[in-house]
């Protein structure tokens, strides 16, 4: 036992295993976050102190008089200022520094081929670095004599260390993504300050000491669990995402994922450390994916009670990982079990059979303005109508609404789309329409943006299908103008848009030339069926027959 212990205590290199050195870590993170600060407000005052120097001593030729910073006409020395500042923009626009900052930022975007492997290629190397972790936390039996948990906090010879090496590697790779992004940040500070900031400054910098200590403590790598937030978009990048729905299935699950893995590091560490004012450390050895289950079956409200935290600060944190982690799960499962529920009711596409014609309907679709639109498109007034109509809407339908749909299910599909989206048009088979509408909100608080988000969704349209006929509803007259920028816009070809606005007050102005002349034109208009009429007809003729008998 004696040389087990001695074993377990032995020194590697300059590292004494009997001594709790994770605050070192720590600080040298936080020295690298002031470092960095200090480091550019520096930087920005050095600038501005130059622009003032020189702004100051550049002399300015103006006609054939030369005037330095001692003249005392202030309109010249303002002048004088204008035209150095100037020089200097322009100077700065083509100089090196502007050439690193667009560079820096087509490298880190999505717009470009390059941008976008190196966006995947970061992120595969953070989950490479989350593996790591894994592998390093993956058990916690050994306790040291003086209660360090070795898998916490160990003494480890570098050049030994395979995992260490590997985890090296990789944060080199991210300290230089993070200087190209430092680069093309437009707001230095804010960047220092931002969330992947913080995850290189608590991941990277430990790395690098640990050679230094021959030391290796896990700390917050766990914290590389939030570049899973990052998901959605590098499935869109690689073109596996395509839908509305699931795109917003991938963004919750990343968020829980990202949520849960964080908190179970979170209660990982603390329980293997053990309270720091302690003299008797109060460690309780658990792995990380021990952890992992007990913020699940906390956050879902179950609590087994087969494992609990015994360390005040293990405590303290679960009280705010349950406060977020409830409120997390409450709202993110019900939604997620919605969308996979209905993504596949109304993420198919139409079936155009030959020989039979359809219409788009888009725009504000809601129970009201769908029921009013069928209540006239199907009277029975129309005699047989034909045509079926497929309504596209990005938000799901409301019981009522999809009880309206199921009754006319002849006639009426539904599909969950963005008109925005060309793809989602393709898959409403807009090309074969005969026309598509677009509905507006009548009672809409700014009509304006009504009116302008209509306006968009045509132009959205006539870029996918330039001879498609449109006719779209409008609140303000004077948003007409807009339609002749749509590209393809023809008033002769079919394309036509209807103002509510103009025809009530155009109503109002010809009643009040020709008194009863709305009425005239609601009788004229309004739908009655010839059936229903002609049979109250005979009805009331019958029975002043009888009466008169």
């Amino acid at each position: 036992m004696a040389d087990s212990n001695t074993t377990t205590l032995a020194m590697v290199g300059n590292c004494d295993p009997s001594k709790k050195q994770w605050w070192i870590f720590l600080v040298s993170s936080l020295l690298t976050l002031v470092g960095g600060v200090l480091l550019v407000l520096c930087g920005q005052l050095i600038i501005a102190i130059h622009k003032k120097v020189t702004c100051r001593t550049k002399v300015v030729h103006v006609g054939e008089n030369h005037i330095t910073e001692e003249t005392k006409d202030n309109e010249t020395v303002k002048f004088a200022e204008k035209q150095s500042d100037s020089g200097e923009q322009k100077d700065d626009n083509i100089g090196w520094v502007t050439a690193a900052k667009d560079g820096a930022g087509e490298l880190i975007s999505g717009q470009t081929t390059s941008g976008r492997i190196l966006v995947v290629f970061v992120f595969f190397l953070s989950v490479a670095s989350l593996i790591v972790f894994f592998i390093d936390a993956d058990s916690c039996d050994n306790l040291a004599m003086l209660g360090n948990c070795t898998k916490v906090e160990e003494c480890v010879e570098w050049e030994t260390a395979t995992t260490s090496q590997v985890d090296l590697a990789l944060n080199i790779c991210f300290m230089i993504y993070f200087f190209i992004r430092f680069i093309a940040a437009q707001d230095k500070i804010l960047f220092l300050f931002e969330v992947y900031s913080m995850v290189d400054y608590f991941t990277v910098t430990p790395s690098f000491v640990s050679i230094y200590l021959d030391r290796k403590w896990l700390g917050l790598r766990f914290i590389r669990a939030l570049r899973l937030l990052n998901l959605p978009d590098i499935l869109q990048y690689l073109n596996v995402l395509k839908t509305n729905s699931h795109i917003k299935i991938a963004r919750l699950l990343s968020r829980v994922l990202a949520f849960w893995l964080t908190s179970a590091g979170l209660v990982h560490l603390c329980e293997n450390t053990g309270d720091p004012w302690l003299h008797i450390p109060n460690i309780q050895p658990l792995t990380f994916w021990e952890c992992g289950y007990f913020v699940l079956v906390t956050s879902t409200t179950v609590g087994y009670g087969d494992i609990y935290c015994k360390t005040t600060l293990g405590r303290l944190f679960m009280v705010f990982i349950i406060m977020f982690g409830l409120g997390m799960f409450a709202s993110a499962i019900p939604e997620i079990y919605e969308l996979v529920q209905s993504g596949g009711k109304y993420s198919g596409s139409y079936k155009c059979e030959k020989g039979k014609r359809h219409i788009v309907v888009c725009g504000h679709i809601t129970y009201d303005s769908v029921s009013s639109f069928l209540a006239d498109f199907l009277h029975k007034d129309r005699e047989d109508v034909d045509v079926e109509i497929v309504f596209i809407d990005k938000r799901m339908p409301h019981f009522d609404l999809e009880g309206l749909f199921k009754r006319h299910f002849t006639q009426v599909e539904f599909f969950l789309g963005s008109v925005m989206d060309a793809k989602d048009l393709e898959r409403v088979m807009l090309a074969k329409a005969d026309a598509c509408l677009i509905l507006a909100n009548k009672y809409c608080d700014d009509p304006d943006a009504e009116d302008a988000a209509n306006v968009m969704r045509a132009v959205s349209i006539k870029n996918t299908c330039a001879n498609i006929k449109i006719i779209i509803q409008l609140m303000q007259y004077h948003n007409k103008a807009y339609l002749l920028n749509v590209p393809c816009w023809d008033w002769k070809n079919g394309d036509d848009a209807v103002c509510l606005a103009e025809l009530k007050l155009g109503f109002i102005a010809q009643s009040c030339v020709a008194p009863g002349f709305s009425t005239l034109l609601a009788n004229l208009f309004t739908m009655r069926s010839y059936k229903v009429v002609l049979k109250s007809f005979l009805d009331r003729q019958a029975a002043w027959v009888n009466n008169a008998w």
